[in-house]
């Protein structure tokens, strides 16, 4: 899968995922809201990665430079809200702001990649290199699921130990 589709198709699977999470705030399913909020954090956790490992640096280029630095600050950000949500108990209302903050924070992230970061990626790289560099995202999202609850890795990459 071509690099952009595989990061366009991660976004949508996380938007998901939080409009999941909304529709749950009236179940008081503390257990489930846990559940989903894990499976976002593993999701967000593989995306940050494979973007920081392999379409960061790989893309890296006079034009996209500023736009990939921002990124990186705006993971960082994410990675701490992250860590701190999976240290409040689920369906609580500070599980909920916290969880909305998350996701203005993405959505602001997702917006800013897509509507700029991208296009200038596909301008300068040729399909060729994008598919070879999808190959390479993809194997590292594999090897990541395969290991299990990626969300973990966000804890070490942030003040919030377990």
């Amino acid at each position: 899968m071509q690099a952009i589709d595989m990061l366009k198709q991660q976004h949508r699977e996380v938007e998901r995922l939080f409009d999941k999470i909304a529709e749950g705030q009236d179940e008081q399913d503390p257990e489930g809201m846990r559940r989903t909020f894990n499976q976002l954090a593993d999701a967000l956790a593989i995306h940050a990665t494979v973007e920081e490992r392999h379409f960061y640096p790989s893309v890296k280029a006079k034009d996209t430079e500023p736009l990939l630095e921002h990124s990186v600050e705006e993971h960082a950000a994410q990675k701490s809200l992250l860590a701190e949500i999976m240290h409040i108990g689920a369906a609580t209302e500070a599980f909920f702001t916290k969880v909305k903050e998350l996701q203005d924070m993405v959505e602001e992230h997702v917006g800013a990649e897509e509507d700029h970061l991208f296009p200038a990626v596909e301008k300068i790289f040729d399909e060729e290199k994008l598919d070879a560099l999808g190959d390479d995202m993809a194997a590292t999202e594999a090897e990541l699921r395969e290991a299990g609850a990626p969300r973990t890795m966000i804890r070490e990459e942030s003040a919030h130990p377990e």
